[in-house]
């Protein structure tokens, strides 16, 4: 199969249908806090709390040593927010299908924009936790740099990351509620072998050989590349091996969970 008009026709079905992507993700926001009398502001609040939490447990409790000369909590903030994004925006893209089976049912309703309209949702959330870390690294003398910009496109990353990624996921839930449930167990072992609280050059010699594997991770760029831009300050081709690798891989996954999605899509409706 060509692939080249299958990009073509998804990059044109996302550019034509960007007002409903927008739109979905806004009222996705908004159902998450319907009801409650804070609405919108619990978004806010809860990365706040979180926040405060793990710096009382590292930085006060604990008083675990710096990180490459960055405080630990500053260093464990801006990792836990990429991997907080990843997980709750796949986790959210993986049920779509079944979430929006009134739509899946439509028959002229493109529903490949579903899962980027979770993750856009999502993504308004994450916004709120970085602007969170970046008080407290200011707080703890991290000074303002335009690397900080940088970040953007690290997020932008592991939004098309995550879309690919949940094209097959979300086609494969609608078949088999096994797989949610296989997603959040992989995510939990993904958090573990990402270098979110722990970094490679901790990784005793004789286990170099573990620590090339783990480097496989697709995550290990997006953690990489925050703490470059938030911390480090260092530019986004600092380390060209690992980006180039990222973006094979994205690309690679992209064609393969879109040609998948299209391929089950007619079967949605009649499962559903």
């Amino acid at each position: 199969m060509n692939s080249a008009p299958e990009g073509r026709y998804l990059w044109t079905v996302l550019a034509q249908r960007r007002r409903i992507i927008l739109a979905l993700a806004w009222q996705d926001l908004r159902n998450r806090y319907a009801g409650a009398t804070l609405g919108l502001l619990w978004s806010f609040i809860q990365p706040l709390v979180m926040a405060l939490i793990l710096w009382f447990v590292f930085a006060v409790a604990l008083q675990l040593k710096p990180i490459h000369g960055v405080p630990f909590i500053a260093w464990f903030l801006v990792s836990i927010a990429a991997w907080n994004f990843l997980a709750e925006s796949l986790s959210a893209a993986t049920q779509v299908l079944r979430e929006y089976a009134f739509l899946v049912k439509k028959i002229r309703f493109q529903i490949e924009i579903l899962p980027l309209a979770k993750i856009l949702s999502c993504a308004g959330i994450h916004f709120l936790f970085l602007a969170v870390v970046v008080v407290l690294l200011l707080f703890k003398g991290i000074m303002p740099s335009w690397f900080w910009l940088q970040t953007l496109y690290y997020v932008a990353a592991l939004v098309l990351f995550v879309q690919a990624l949940s094209w097959i996921t979300a086609a494969l839930t609608v078949f088999s509620r096994d797989v949610a449930f296989s997603v959040q167990a992989l995510l939990q072992l993904g958090f573990w072998v990402s270098p979110i609280f722990w970094e490679f050059d901790m990784i005793p010699e004789r286990f170099r050989a573990l620590a090339t594997l783990l480097k496989l991770n697709p995550f290990v760029y997006i953690v990489r590349g925050y703490r470059y831009s938030l911390l480090e300050h260092q530019p986004f081709w600092a380390d060209w091996q690992l980006m180039v690798y990222f973006w094979g891989f994205t690309a690679v996954l992209w064609l393969l969970g879109f040609l998948l999605f299209k391929k089950l899509k007619p079967q949605f409706a009649d499962v559903l």
